[in-house]
């Protein structure tokens, strides 16, 4: 008999909203106080069809599924410098909302391929109408060069079937280098984009109290989408 997937996935659905919704507040209150390290969050459930491949790749068993596949809900946070993966890393520990299952450091540790990025399995509680169900959710958080490179290398593994020929596999890792290396060096002058980054927020602010040419009020309204984003 075919499960009732509608049914299954929904607090996983509900898990992701919840989340995403936290973390973007989240980020909202450190914007208030100066440097943001969360940049942008995602959040998706696993689709049906993805659900079911990996069953197979992995041999999970239908009853096993909710404790052995732990990214059927899955959340993504996305930072401007490698030194704010940790930093949001530390306020996830400290959060008494979530409970960490497991981290893998794959920044300090990289996988063979070049991936690189900071995963934390956590348990979360989602209220249902008449009871609480603990929902395990995977949390990825990486750098934009880091995003960008395993974007690609995603894409490109549908393609190939996660098969890829020596060349692309060696061009693969020569880019996820250089990737690095550009995260390396936004890192190193961390303390003149933030200040760029002071002026530009203290310009709006700026702008806002009185009538702004219209230059200016075109940022303003990019600035006001990448806030909603």
């Amino acid at each position: 008999m075919e499960r009732d997937w509608e049914n299954f996935l929904f607090p996983y659905e509900e898990a992701v909203k919840e989340l995403k919704l936290k973390f973007r507040t989240l980020r909202s209150q450190f914007e208030k106080e100066g440097h943001c390290p969360i940049e942008f969050v995602t959040g998706r459930v696993k689709p049906v069809a993805s659900i079911k491949e990996k069953m197979v790749r992995r041999q999970i068993r239908e009853e096993r599924l909710a404790d052995d596949m732990e990214d059927i809900a899955g959340i993504r946070i996305m930072c401007q410098f490698v030194e704010d993966i940790y930093t949001v890393v530390d306020i996830i520990r400290k959060r008494s909302d979530m409970q960490i299952i497991e981290e893998r450091d794959y920044i300090a540790n990289q996988k063979p391929s070049g991936y690189r990025s900071y995963h934390i399995v956590v348990r979360y509680p989602v209220q249902l109408l008449d009871e609480q169900t603990n929902i395990k959710v995977e949390i990825q958080i990486r750098t934009l060069a880091m995003n960008f490179w395993a974007t690609i290398e995603h894409s490109l593994g549908y393609k190939y079937r996660g098969m890829f020929p020596k060349e692309l596999k060696e061009r693969l890792a020569r880019s996820a280098e250089a990737a690095f290396l550009l995260d390396n060096e936004m890192s190193s002058i961390r303390e003149e984009i933030q200040e760029a980054q002071e002026l530009f927020n203290n310009k709006i602010k700026f702008i806002e109290k009185g009538q702004p040419p219209s230059q200016f009020e075109m940022i303003k309204e990019y600035h006001d989408e990448r806030k909603r984003s």
